[in-house]
């Protein structure tokens, strides 16, 4: 699916406002050629199967490409088209190492002191308490009604950044629930990053406006939490940064996840 309508936030206050979201961009470790009609929920669906497939057989290292002929099909693959092939083909989805590598996840220099030695969290995840899946209902229920996002989209990127622990801190410095980094705090609002409802209300109004900025496509909102949403602009698509690709695979797992548990 892509996120639902909502509306535009200003720079200083919390309001709502509506937008439809597009499409999705995705991988898969064995060659793909398909092709699906322009229907949100079907393509954001299929990729969405294939990314996880993905992450089940590790990181796939093809970029994805993407036509749309005159009956409205969309076409994919992670095969190069050939030139002069007649179609004119689109990188959706660039793979391989990148910047997102160095900062956290892999060998090599970083651009953050903290992360020099060891890109181990500073504190790591210690609350393994089963109610704290639990314990933030009320405030993750208040920051989808603001923002107009689904709960389980919030809880997801909760379980991935923090695993529900609010007292979790990078070696990059983000922290919190959902890992809200120093400038994210400063730009939205933030005065107590580890209270938990402060972090929540926060991060999820970063993913509104990535939304909004995004047209509301769930893979790029996703991408842009991550990596940034200069980076999903300039590679117009997911970067080719390994731990986002790796990011967006475990986010829109647990939010298909928690999306089901919702609806049972």
């Amino acid at each position: 699916m892509s996120l639902p309508l909502s509306t535009a936030v200003s720079s200083d206050e919390k309001t709502s406002s509506a937008l439809v979201g597009r499409g999705a961009r995705a991988s898969a470790s064995l060659a793909i050629a398909c092709a699906a009609r322009y229907d949100r929920d079907v393509r954001v669906k299929l990729v969405a199967a294939l990314v996880i497939a993905a992450g089940l057989g590790g990181v796939a290292r093809a970029d994805i490409y993407s036509y749309e002929d005159k009956e409205g099909v969309v076409h994919f693959t992670n095969i190069a088209p050939p030139h002069g092939s007649g179609h004119k083909w689109k990188v959706l989805y660039k793979t391989g190492p990148g910047r997102a590598g160095i900062i956290s996840g892999a060998a090599g220099p970083t651009s953050f002191a903290g992360c020099a030695v060891s890109r181990a969290d500073v504190v790591p995840a210690t609350d393994h308490s089963p109610d704290r899946y639990t314990r933030y209902d009320t405030y993750i229920a208040e920051a989808s009604r603001l923002y107009a996002l689904p709960q389980a989209l919030i809880r997801a990127i909760i379980k991935v950044e923090s695993d529900y622990d609010p007292r979790v801190v990078s070696c990059a410095s983000a922290k919190g629930l959902m890992q809200l980094m120093p400038d994210v705090q400063k730009e939205q609002h933030v005065m107590s990053v580890f209270d938990p409802r402060e972090n929540i209300l926060g991060g999820t109004r970063l993913l509104r406006l990535n939304a909004n900025r995004f047209k509301g496509d769930l893979v790029l909102t996703i991408a842009a939490y991550h990596a940034g949403p200069g980076a999903v602009e300039k590679y117009r698509g997911v970067p080719p940064y390994e731990t986002t690709q790796q990011y967006v695979k475990m986010v829109l797992k647990h939010y298909y996840k928690f999306k089901a548990a919702s609806a049972g």
